[in-house]
């Protein structure tokens, strides 16, 4: 394992989720880039546990097939299906063109920093 590697997709998932929780805070948040930083922020917490097994990883954005891989070391990660951690996969790109236009409502822009949140914990444990 590649400690550096691992501490650096750390900091950037980090970025990513202080990024969206920060907007959120604001007066009038932009709820599509919330989601999208928290589909991010998971996305990339779960590449950096990958990364610090050494398990071999495509090219990918989808949450759920990332956390199949994570349970081929550690079944624990079933949970993150119970978080509903893979509903932010259509956060990962929906939200991000305007050619199927959607906009998160802010209720769902709480609860994806909640699911990101739980994930950051859950995984975090686990790379310490």
């Amino acid at each position: 394992m590649n400690e550096e590697i691992v501490k650096n997709w750390i900091k950037k998932a980090d970025n990513d989720y202080k990024t969206g929780n920060d907007e959120l805070m604001t007066d009038n948040p932009a709820t599509d880039m919330v989601c999208f930083h928290m589909q991010q922020c998971v996305e990339k917490y779960l590449k950096a546990y990958l990364i610090s097994y050494n398990k071999h990883f495509r090219k990918t954005h989808d949450i759920a097939e990332l956390t199949e891989l994570c349970k081929e070391t550690d079944a624990e990660f079933e949970t993150l299906y119970k978080l509903r951690a893979d509903k932010l996969n259509r956060y990962g790109v929906e939200v991000r063109y305007p050619d199927d236009f959607y906009e998160p409502t802010i209720e769902e822009a709480k609860e994806a920093v909640e699911i990101a949140k739980k994930v950051k914990e859950f995984v975090g444990k686990r790379i310490e």
